[in-house]
């Protein structure tokens, strides 16, 4: 995987050429990613869903993340990033479903690790039953959900914690119920103006979903 070669761009976002993914976060260049969050409304209220990283990922084990989310490799357009919610969710989710959210440019940072995205980010209004769900256990080790307003205010600094609820995998590969609360040590720590845009990008999306006539000119 991290011999995966990977097309890396200046910063002003012109192609110059491609680099294995080890060498990608190695000298910090940029580079294409697939982000897709999933959303779904029961009764009144929205929730927003959260893979839970593996123990045995590199890169932030164990933490919750994007749902489902990857590399776009040098051979590779945007639309074959789809392929990350089967490989990771185990569910068929074609690519025109997708509301896409624009490109989000952002840059984290680690002692031996640069990651600098330009992440094309989408969101998918789900309907699926944590059932319907099989994870990739190289990768994911669960999935759960919150509700999408608590984490607004939770992100943005207006609340410390907050309830998730979902399942995961446990050390024989059984699925447990969770439903607890936690804080932002639980999750990846994406760049403040990275959530602060998706979160704006979602809820334009929920406001304008649930009023049509707000698309109307």
């Amino acid at each position: 995987m991290e011999n995966e070669l990977l097309n890396i761009f200046d910063e002003k976002g012109n192609h110059f050429g491609s680099a294995t993914r080890q060498e990608v976060h190695k000298f910090g260049y940029w580079h294409e990613t697939f982000h897709c969050w999933f959303i779904s409304r029961d009764g009144e209220k929205e929730y927003i869903y959260f893979q839970k990283r593996c123990d045995s990922k590199k890169d932030y084990p164990n933490l919750f993340d994007i749902t489902a989310a990857g590399h776009i490799l040098a051979h590779e357009t945007i639309k074959d990033g789809i392929r990350e919610v089967k490989e990771e969710l185990g569910i068929d989710v074609a690519f025109n479903e997708l509301i896409p959210l624009g490109v989000i440019k952002y840059c984290a940072k680690q002692e031996d690790f640069i990651d600098k995205e330009l992440a094309n980010v989408f969101l998918y209004n789900s309907q699926k039953a944590f059932e319907d769900f099989t994870l990739q256990t190289e990768e994911v080790s669960g999935l759960v959900r919150a509700d999408f307003k608590s984490f607004c205010e939770f992100w943005l600094g207006e609340r410390k914690d907050i309830l998730i609820e979902g399942f995961e995998l446990n050390n024989i590969g059984k699925r447990v119920s969770i439903k607890k609360i936690v804080d932002k040590s639980l999750f990846v720590q994406h760049e403040l103006n990275y959530y602060e845009r998706v979160l704006k990008l979602i809820n334009e999306h929920i406001r304008l979903d649930k009023n049509p006539s707000l698309y109307e000119v």
